[in-house]
């Protein structure tokens, strides 16, 4: 009994020891490029090709920032936080509105409307490029920041229900009989529990579907033109073609392009885990 109590405890040192090198070896493999970048993002134009791209800066130089931000850099910005935030707000309701029915309701179409949602999660969102280039056209809203709303909200829809509609299988239901008991009705049940409820699963699909929109580029790219209208990842396009010799230039625009993206996840990571692990369990 004692040995093998012993043989179990040594396994689990050993299962530790190597899940703690694997967790350090991902976490390295993940960090070093950001890293480099930022640290070359503070060399002067030559400097990488005369010191080595792993060498540390002479000083810490904000040209490079400074010369960035002095450009066009908000206005990319601004348009990308504008169309992320009304993305968002569309995406989520859309997709909190379609997943309470077929997470609490039992209807004839249910199942053939649930599994044509999850088919369109196999679609390469880049097969519609052409179909979305003509309909904004026709509906005169090429070259606007407007038009990447709605295939940014289309892209998002259908992990956002697969996604949100298992999380709110795991509600209990006996809150929704005690508070139909006193009178709640369905609408009234929907905002006042089922919705608070769903914060974290729709707190984790802000995140997910905020970065993708985030670091987008064939739509904004294909239908948009004129640069007041574009969004960040045509910025670091756009620098890296007005700056090809000036790798650190480039550097900086990725980091401040990154940079809002990062500080996000640190304030919000614990929504994310919560959201992630929170309809795992009934009750």
């Amino acid at each position: 009994m004692e040995n093998g109590y012993k043989m179990t405890k040594i396994k689990s040192r050993i299962a530790w020891v190597i899940a703690t090198f694997f967790a350090v070896a991902a976490a390295i493999v993940a960090i070093t490029p950001f890293i480099f970048m930022v640290m070359n993002s503070f060399k002067e134009k030559f400097e990488m090709l005369t010191k080595g791209v792993f060498a540390l800066p002479d000083k810490l130089d904000f040209t490079n920032y400074i010369e960035v931000i002095q450009g066009n850099f908000f206005g990319y910005f601004l348009n990308s936080v504008l169309v992320l935030a009304v993305s968002l707000i569309i995406l989520l309701m859309i997709s909190a509105f379609a997943s309470y029915p077929l997470s609490r309701f039992q209807f004839g179409m249910k199942g053939l409307i649930y599994s044509a949602i999850v088919a369109c999660m196999s679609i390469p969102v880049h097969i519609t490029l052409i179909p979305i280039f003509k309909m904004s056209q026709s509906m005169r809203l090429y070259d606007s920041i407007w038009a990447l709303i709605g295939p940014y909200v289309a892209m998002g829809i259908p992990i956002s229900v697969f996604i949100l509609t298992s999380f709110m299988e795991q509600i209990p239901k006996e809150i929704e009989e005690a508070a139909a008991i006193d009178g709640c009705g369905k609408v009234r049940m929907f905002f006042s529990i089922i919705l608070p409820m769903a914060k974290p699963g729709l707190s984790t699909l802000a995140i997910y579907n905020g970065v993708n929109m985030w670091n987008e580029f064939i739509f904004a790219y294909t239908l948009t033109q004129s640069q007041g209208n574009r969004t960040l990842p045509l910025a670091v396009w756009e620098f890296k073609g007005q700056y090809s010799m000036n790798t650190p230039m480039i550097m900086s625009v990725l980091t401040l392009t990154v940079l809002p993206m990062i500080i996000l996840f640190v304030f919000a990571q614990d929504k994310l885990i919560k959201g992630m692990t929170a309809g795992a369990v009934k009750g």
